[in-house]
């Protein structure tokens, strides 16, 4: 019995940790990388709806997060992600929509555009 409650003690340590250090890993990705300046706030609120909840991004806004970059976009979804307010979404359906959203929008900015 104490050993179960030893492994139950430390199962729970191994998981803060882990959770602590994504949280730093996150935080320290996004002020490294100044990711919470490189959108406007029209283009977040239109990518943050397309993933959080249901809307689309347009054009101007893809253009946006294809420049932010990958690794900001996955950072910053990750940390919304560890927000206690989120708690109640599906982590696995927000990162599979926050890569849909990225696949989306790289596809239209590598697009060639229609010849006039």
């Amino acid at each position: 019995m104490a050993s179960l409650n030893v492994y139950s003690v430390l199962v729970v340590l191994f998981l803060t940790c882990g959770v602590v250090m994504a949280t730093k890993e996150n935080d320290q990705i996004i002020k490294e990388s100044n990711c919470e300046t490189k959108m406007g706030l029209h283009c977040v609120l239109e990518a943050f709806t397309s993933i959080f909840n249901i809307g689309s991004i347009s054009n101007k806004c893809c253009g946006d997060l294809v420049v932010l970059g990958k690794v900001c976009h996955s950072a910053l979804v990750k940390r919304t992600l560890e927000n206690p307010v989120f708690k109640y979404l599906n982590p696995a359906t927000i990162i599979a929509k926050s890569i849909q959203t990225w696949n989306n929008c790289l596809a239209l900015i590598d697009s060639p555009s229609p010849s006039a």
